[in-house]
This record gives structure tokens, C-alpha cells and sequence, in this order.
């Protein structure tokens, strides 16, 4: 078997959305309590929800360990990844686990929700969507922590740092499986494109207003 060496694997583009998405779901949980930060609470909301349609598209036509079809498994491989993980022999994917994969995609989609629900219920939807928007933003917040819970976890089990990873996009792996590029210009597009957007929403009056309807994604009531 050929040596591992250090490798590859995350693209820029994927690193880069993966710190925005942290950033943006931070920023939006510490500014959900109230009307003083709704601006940039509704800001970072927009923010994720088109990072999610990027990271949709980037998942079908991106590098390979970015791609869903090289990382979204059925039942039958997660629980054949669960039997052998414990193993000190077990073999680990150069990507995203199955366990992972689950956590991505469970995060992308309750993103959409938490964000749909919130902006219905801002526009004058009724209260009940008040209750959803906060009930799937704890519904991620927990996700996030098992999937934080799963990385430390790997990180053991595989002796390598796979937070680090996904900061500087290189992994253990066989020379072969490499990426060949990380595509940078693309993240540096992606990145303009967000702080164009902020800036855009900074000198909207939204930011300065407060509207009369609260919205939350917190676990108290603005009422």
C-alpha cells in the first residue's frame, strides 16, 4: 500500500462557506433577543440561506470531496461505518463520513427553515411561525453541537485534527486521492460577493428602524 501523506481535500470555496455558515448562525443566535439588532439579525438570515443555494449547487458541480454524491450515503453505509469506527484498524474516507454527511445535510435544510419561517412571521405570518422559527433554530443549535461533538470524537479516533482541516483544506491521505486545485479565485468571488451584500444591507434603513413585529430565534419572548 502506497504511504499516506498530507494532502489536498477541501477546496477553498468549501472552507470558506463552512466559516461563513458558523459566523452567520453565531451572529444570528447572540442578535435574536429583541429589535435593537433585528437589521443585522434578518442580515445574516438572508446571508445563509444564499449560501445554502451556493453550497447546493457547488455540491453538484464542485471538487470531489465537496460533491454530495461522493459524501451522502444510505442507512446500510452508516451503519456500517458505525460497526467499524470503533476499531483501531478501521478505515476512515478521505471527505465527510456517512455520520457526517448526515449532519451537513440536516444543517442545510433546517437552515432553510429556521430562515423561511423567520421571514414569513416578520412579514405578518401568524405566531405560530414565531414558534417554529425559534423551535428549528434549537433544532439546529443542537445538530451544530452534535456534529461539533462528532468531529472532536473523530479527530481522536483518526489522530488528526479535522477542524484544522477544513481551515487549511489539507488531510492524510494517498497522494492519488489529492484534489488538484483549491480554487481560490472562487472563494475570493464568494467572499466579495457576501461583504457586498452586508455593505448593501448596512446602508439600507432596516438596520436603523425598528420594526414593529419581534422575531426571535432565541429561547425567550419578545412579548
Amino acid at each position: 500500500m502506497q504511504q499516506q501523506a498530507k494532502i489536498l481535500v477541501w477546496d477553498a470555496p468549501t472552507r470558506l462557506f463552512h466559516w461563513l455558515m458558523v459566523l452567520c448562525f453565531a451572529g444570528a443566535w447572540l442578535t435574536s433577543e429583541g429589535n435593537r439588532l433585528l437589521g443585522v439579525h434578518l442580515t445574516l438570515g438572508y446571508t445563509m440561506v444564499a449560501l445554502v443555494g451556493w453550497r447546493v449547487l457547488w455540491g453538484l458541480m464542485g471538487t470531489r470531496y465537496a460533491r454530495f454524491a461522493n459524501f451522502v450515503r444510505g442507512p446500510r453505509a452508516m451503519g456500517a461505518y458505525l460497526r467499524d469506527m470503533l476499531r483501531p484498524a478501521a478505515s476512515h474516507p478521505v471527505g465527510h463520513n456517512p455520520l457526517g454527511a448526515v449532519s451537513i445535510v440536516l444543517m442545510l435544510a433546517l437552515t432553510l427553515l429556521v430562515v423561511a419561517s423567520g421571514w414569513v412571521y416578520f412579514s405578518g405570518g401568524p405566531r405560530l411561525l414565531k414558534e417554529l422559527h425559534e423551535g428549528s433554530a434549537a433544532l439546529m443549535l443542537t445538530v451544530v453541537g452534535v456534529h461539533v461533538a462528532g468531529v472532536a470524537f473523530a479527530s481522536l479516533m483518526q489522530r488528526e485534527n479535522l477542524a484544522r482541516s477544513m481551515v487549511n483544506g489539507v488531510k492524510r491521505g494517498q497522494p492519488g486521492d489529492a484534489i488538484r486545485w483549491s480554487w481560490w479565485p472562487l472563494a475570493v468571488l464568494l467572499l466579495g460577493a457576501v461583504l457586498s451584500f452586508w455593505w448593501l444591507q448596512w446602508q439600507s434603513p432596516v438596520l436603523s428602524t425598528t420594526p414593529a413585529v419581534g422575531l426571535s430565534v432565541g429561547h425567550g419572548d419578545d412579548d
